[in-house]
């Protein structure tokens, strides 16, 4: 492992609700081994992501009513690919090159997983997406 992996490792939050067994399937233990932790570590990065989407979008978000807002963040992240693959990058910018090769065998079901994730943490966050909040 070289010195650049080492250290994206040590930066990880550990999520003890994240747990891994042996009967787990090989998609479900990147899920909790790394794309948690890195959704966790990236949070502020990912919804300053996301405030500047708005900004960039006229800032209808602030317009709608709690499940608008929701459904509003599923959208986002499901249907602007650039957005998407925006989110994609600053996920898989972390990955060690032993996760992206192990990565890149199931991109497709992973970036499902990593997209979920992405949304739930942006959902969750979201009293901290009020307008007055806006600082980049």
């Amino acid at each position: 492992m070289n010195v650049r992996d080492i250290n994206l490792l040590e930066l990880r939050p550990e999520i003890p609700s994240a747990r891994i067994t042996d009967n787990m399937s090989d998609e479900e233990h990147f899920q909790n081994k790394t794309l948690r932790p890195i959704a966790k570590l990236q949070n502020d990065l990912i919804l300053a992501m996301f405030r500047n989407y708005v900004k960039k979008h006229k800032n209808k978000f602030y317009e709608l009513r709690l499940e608008s807002r929701m459904t509003y963040i599923e959208n986002a992240i499901q249907k602007d690919i650039k957005f998407r693959n925006s989110l994609k990058g600053a996920i898989i910018g972390q990955f060690t090159i032993e996760e992206y090769n192990s990565y890149i065998q199931n991109s497709s079901a992973l970036n499902k997983r990593m997209m979920n994730i992405v949304r739930e943490r942006i959902q969750s966050n979201i009293q901290l997406l009020e307008k007055h909040d806006v600082a980049y």
